[in-house]
């Protein structure tokens, strides 16, 4: 018979975290009291894979122009697969010349590159030169849509349903702040090469200069990207993402009423994310988390280890809390081959979602012989006759 056993750790860098009265992170809101004012927000910190905050963050929303990382996207991802070029020119139909609200102010005679459209809607949230795009790689801005939303489900997007290349307002052009989230951080790691054009500070098309319209770029905070936001429906939004020391993070929230409330909004998370919370680790590659019993192994039992170093982020205000144990069904029937997965590595706080791990098996356990397995017989029983004197006594 298989039973759930739930051991402690008392040994390695979660013992380390636990008699100092550290903790890891789960839903940090509950623990540090910090309330965004915007009706919906995600944080994600990228270093360690932890999302810091969820509020709402999993609702379809009108995101306005924050969709348009989409549409970066998709030209990032034509450029490397080659279907086109930095230099590649496009053409301005009069459908893009015509498009209201943010523009590059592209002419129907203006052939701009990729190049130019990229800055012109990382920088300017040229609605004109997003509609060039969507014609450009697609034909028509709703096969673009259609195109775009298929990529974005692919990328575990599944709040997303895009109407256009804009983010013009549409009753069924929704994304989720968490897709928002998946979305930057794939544009960061996948693209590097193309990240600094969402941290320009101004761009010049047709002899006009505009200003980024992302808040705190190059004011010493660590913002360095991506894209604001605003509708009547969306209110001011912003998808950011910032920098400090090893650490980086993104984020992405909407509904404020204002420019300025967006910019405090912006500032209050970047101090938050990174003032409240420090990184630790929880152990190297290797390290012993635990012991497994084997049932008809070589051996009566196994160490649990770590597949790769782990590091998590503590709330600095959650002290002296921190539990760990190890989950598994066991004993862990023999043969056992060293690098699977056998367990989960639980550490929670009081009030926080858990912060599971799997565990490894650390060595191989072969399959015991004849006489393993009479032993084993033997002991089993020996507990089933002690069992029925127990239940005649009682």
């Amino acid at each position: 018979m298989r039973t759930r056993f739930h051991a402690a750790i008392l040994s390695g860098a979660i013992f380390a975290l636990a008699t100092t009265g550290q903790a890891p992170l789960a839903q940090a809101q509950s623990v540090t009291g910090f309330e965004p004012r915007a009706s919906s927000a995600y944080i994600r910190d990228l270093t360690t894979g932890t999302v810091l905050l969820d509020k709402g963050a999993h609702v379809p929303l009108p995101p306005a122009s924050m969709s348009k990382l989409m549409t970066l996207l998709m030209l990032f991802e034509a450029i490397e697969d080659g279907r086109i070029a930095l230099d590649t020119t496009f053409t301005v139909s009069e459908r893009a010349h015509a498009m209201g609200g943010s523009r590059m102010f592209l002419e129907t005679r203006d052939r701009p590159t990729a190049e130019d459209l990229i800055r012109g809607i990382a920088v300017l949230s040229g609605n004109d030169a997003s509609v060039v795009v969507a014609e450009g790689l697609a034909g028509t801005e709703e096969a673009f849509a259609q195109m775009a939303t298929r990529r974005a489900r692919e990328l575990g997007m599944r709040n997303t349903t895009l109407a256009n290349s804009s983010g013009w307002p549409h009753p069924d052009h929704l994304m989720s702040k968490r897709d928002l989230g998946i979305l930057a951080e794939h544009i960061i790691t996948e693209f590097p090469q193309f990240y600094s054009y969402l941290s320009e500070r101004e761009f010049t098309w047709n002899g006009i200069t505009q200003p980024n319209r992302v808040p705190l770029l190059g004011a010493g905070v660590g913002l360095d990207g991506l894209k604001t936001g605003f509708t009547s429906a969306a209110g001011y939004s912003l998808t950011g993402s910032a920098r400090q020391g090893d650490r980086r993070i993104v984020f992405a929230f909407g509904g404020l009423n204002s420019e300025r409330e967006r910019l405090q909004e912006t500032e209050a998370i970047i101090n938050w994310a990174f003032r409240q919370f420090a990184r630790v680790s929880v152990g190297a590659e290797g390290e012993v988390m635990g012991i497994a019993p084997v049932w008809l192994g070589t051996e009566p039992s196994v160490p649990l280890v770590l597949g790769d170093s782990r590091d998590i982020l503590i709330p600095a205000i959650a002290q002296r809390q921190l539990s760990a144990r190890v989950v598994f069904d066991g004993p862990i029937p023999a043969p056992i081959t060293a690098g699977t997965e056998i367990a989960t590595l639980v550490i929670e706080l009081p009030d926080m979602d858990p912060v599971e791990l799997p565990l490894l098996a650390g060595t191989d356990v072969a399959e015991g012989g004849f006489m393993v397995r009479a032993q084993a017989s033997a002991r089993r029983l020996a507990d089933m006759v002690l069992g029925a004197g127990r239940d005649a006594i009682n």
